[in-house]
C-alpha cells in the first residue's frame, strides 16, 4: 500500500494512515487503501480487533483539497464518489470487532468522522478536532451526521458543525468525544493494549449472562428481596450514602 501501513499482532491489526507531508489527508488512494484494509479486517477471522492512528503526530487532516479540486465538477460523479466510501465506511461503523481510533494532531472534516467510528477514541494532549467543512463550503460528511449527535448531543453538535471551531483535548474529554487523554508517546501503546483486551462476542456474553442469572434466581438473597419489595419493607441492601447525603 502506498498510503496506509498495515500491521497485524496478536490479533490486531493497526491502521496508520501515512501520508505525514499532507497530515494524512485522505486522497483517493488512501481512500481506496482504507476501505480495501477495512473490508480485510472484517473478514479476518484472526483479527480481533482495529486500531486506526496517523503518522508523523497528526491523524488526518481531513480530505485533500488538491484531490478535491481536481475532481470532477459532475454532480452523479460526486455522488458516486462518496458512495463509494459509504460503502466501507459503514462496513467500520457496523464493524463486530471493537475498534480503537488514537488522535494525535488534527482530526480535522472526514478525519473527525473517521475518529468517530472508534469503539474508543483516545486523544493525546496534542489532539485537536475540528468540523471544518463550513470553512470550505462543504457539509460534515464521513458519518458524522449519524455518529456525532450520539456522543454529544443534538444541540451541541449542531453548534460544531455550525461554528467549525477547533477542540482541543480536554474539550473531546469533556464533550466525550474522547475516552481518555494522553501523552504523545503513550497514545499507540495504550490503544493497542485496550485492543488486545479479551473481547467476549454476543452469544458467550449472553450465555454467561444466562448461566450468573439462573444461580441467582435460586439464591435466598434473591428470595427475600423480592419479598421484601411486594411487601413494600426496606430492602435489605442499601448503597452506602456519601458524607452528609440525606436519604
Amino acid at each position: 500500500m502506498e498510503a496506509l501501513l498495515f500491521d497485524r499482532h496478536e490479533g490486531v491489526a493497526t491502521l496508520t494512515l501515512n501520508r505525514p507531508q499532507a497530515r494524512n489527508a485522505i486522497d483517493m488512494t488512501l481512500r481506496q487503501e482504507l476501505g480495501e484494509a477495512v473490508l480485510a479486517v472484517r473478514d479476518d477471522p484472526a483479527v480481533h480487533a482495529l486500531v486506526i492512528t496517523g503518522a508523523g503526530g497528526s491523524f488526518c487532516a481531513g480530505g485533500d483539497l488538491r484531490s478535491i479540486q481536481a475532481g470532477t465538477p459532475d454532480v452523479e460523479a460526486w455522488r458516486g464518489r462518496m458512495r463509494s466510501s459509504h460503502a466501507w465506511f459503514a462496513q467500520l461503523l457496523a464493524m463486530d470487532k471493537p475498534v480503537v481510533c488514537a488522535v494525535d494532531g488534527p482530526a480535522y472534516g472526514a478525519g473527525f468522522g473517521l475518529a468517530l467510528a472508534g469503539d474508543f477514541v483516545l486523544a493525546s494532549t496534542r489532539a485537536r478536532f475540528c468540523l471544518s467543512f463550513m470553512r470550505v463550503g462543504l457539509v460534515p460528511d464521513f458519518g458524522i451526521f449519524y455518529t456525532l449527535p450520539r456522543v454529544v448531543g443534538v444541540q451541541r453538535a449542531r453548534e460544531l458543525m455550525l461554528s467549525a471551531r477547533e477542540v482541543d483535548a480536554d474539550e473531546a474529554l469533556r464533550l466525550g468525544i474522547a475516552m481518555e487523554r494522553l501523552a504523545p508517546e503513550a497514545l499507540l501503546p495504550r490503544a493497542q493494549a485496550l485492543a488486545a483486551a479479551p473481547q467476549g462476542d454476543l452469544a458467550a456474553m449472553l450465555d454467561i449472562e444466562a448461566n450468573a442469572q439462573a444461580l441467582c434466581f435460586m439464591t435466598d438473597a434473591h428470595r427475600d428481596a423480592v419479598a421484601r419489595f411486594l411487601n413494600k419493607q426496606t430492602p435489605a441492601f442499601q448503597w452506602p450514602a456519601q458524607p452528609g447525603e440525606h436519604s
